[in-house]
């Protein structure tokens, strides 16, 4: 476990905010870097833009899911599963550290197929990670074996894939888990705070916000869509963008589904959740009928009896993107000690920020899996830099 930095004597501004480590952003994946690093022993100061952020992190599916992840790129499908792997002992952790069940359930999940092109494609995407990575269990089920299942799927499915890592938590509890274990364990929340600048010329990091200044050797940049800006100020390269993503949400029913699925899930109130749609529409974080009408009918057709199930809410949030839609992580060669961590799946990757990104960010060694995700891979003439 890494000791706190002891900070040298400096002449401060009266309300100087001094720490080990700040991070701008406090959702999913911000705080999940900042338990981890009270865990590594690191006196940690998170900013917080509070509820004006497009925040990603409430409108969640909630998935723990590795299956068909990195298919074309086998590391990102590693590091997936690095973290589905130790979720188990994160829950734990987090409940010991907070109090709170984040329910996790991951008893593994299914992709539904509707056509025999959609069961091969699916079974070539996940053949493909087997190969590449070896230990990849996998199953492809037909009709009759995936009624033995689920003996409620609906007989336009002609099949599934399941792999035995995925499952699925309460997002919201999550958060309040992550935020609850990172205070108890000494981080300092400040939130409503909108960054103004980001000033890393005096061989530390001073963040500027409105008349607030905060100050450490090391600044971790997980605020999301405020991500690309922040970056340029330290030398690194994340160029995110809005992607839409909308759920339904249904009134409680009797429990069906013991496990997840790409597109629908019952969580641990009996309510049903649907979702599974993408849409490039700016920074528009509003619902639209025609994508809703095609998430209940992918559902319905998924579960008949969902048909006569009352919808009472549906909401839309803004996934943070690359243009590949992998994840950038990466430290600045030119400003070291400023980290860059932003992707789509925080709950997936919440174990793995907090296990194994923390620990870099605090000058351990940087997860071998990371090297492919450095920004410049973003850049015309692709020179990849790491400080670690």
């Amino acid at each position: 476990m890494s000791q706190s930095t002891q900070h040298a004597p400096q002449h401060r501004a009266p309300g100087v905010i001094e720490s080990d480590v700040i991070v701008i952003g406090g959702g999913l994946v911000g705080t999940a870097v900042a338990y981890g690093l009270t865990r590594e022993g690191a006196d940690t100061v998170v900013l917080d833009q509070g509820d004006d952020a497009f925040r990603a992190s409430r409108g969640n599916f909630g998935l723990v899911w590795v299956q068909g992840k990195g298919h074309d790129l086998p590391d990102y499908s590693r590091w997936t599963r690095s973290s589905a792997t130790r979720w188990p002992g994160f829950a734990e952790a987090l409940m010991a550290d907070s109090g709170v069940d984040v329910q996790l359930r991951q008893p593994g999940g299914f992709h539904m197929c509707f056509s025999d092109e959609e069961m091969l494609e699916r079974q070539s995407r996940l053949q493909t990670l087997q190969d590449a990575l070896g230990d990849y269990p996998f199953q492809m089920l037909d009709a009759a074996d995936l009624k033995a299942r689920l003996p409620l799927i609906g007989p336009t499915v002609v099949g599934a894939s399941y792999t035995p890592q995925d499952g699925h938590v309460n997002p919201l509890k999550l958060l309040r888990a992550l935020h609850t274990s990172a205070q108890n364990k000494g981080a300092r929340f400040y939130n409503g705070v909108q960054v103004d600048r980001l000033d890393g010329s005096a061989g530390e990091f001073c963040v500027s916000a409105g008349s607030q200044r905060f100050v450490a050797p090391r600044v971790v940049l997980a605020a999301g869509l405020g991500n690309p800006g922040l970056a340029r100020q330290v030398g690194l390269h994340a160029p995110v963008a809005p992607n839409r993503g909308q759920v339904l949400v249904s009134e409680r029913v009797r429990p069906f589904l013991d496990h997840p699925t790409i597109n629908v899930r019952q969580t641990d109130e009996g309510t049903v959740q649907l979702g599974d749609s993408m849409e490039e529409v700016g920074f528009d974080d509003n619902t639209s009928t025609h994508v809703l009408e095609a998430i209940a009918r992918r559902g319905v057709a998924t579960f008949p009896l969902l048909r006569d199930v009352r919808l009472i809410r549906a909401w839309a949030a803004l996934r943070v993107m690359s243009p590949d839609g992998f994840p950038i992580y990466q430290q600045s060669a030119t400003h070291p000690g400023a980290f860059v961590v932003t992707c789509h799946s925080g709950v997936t990757l919440a174990a793995a920020h907090a296990l194994r990104i923390a620990p870099w960010v605090m000058g351990g060694a940087m997860p071998d899996e990371l090297g492919v995700f450095a920004g410049e891979r973003f850049l015309t003439d692709k020179v990849f830099s790491h400080a670690h």
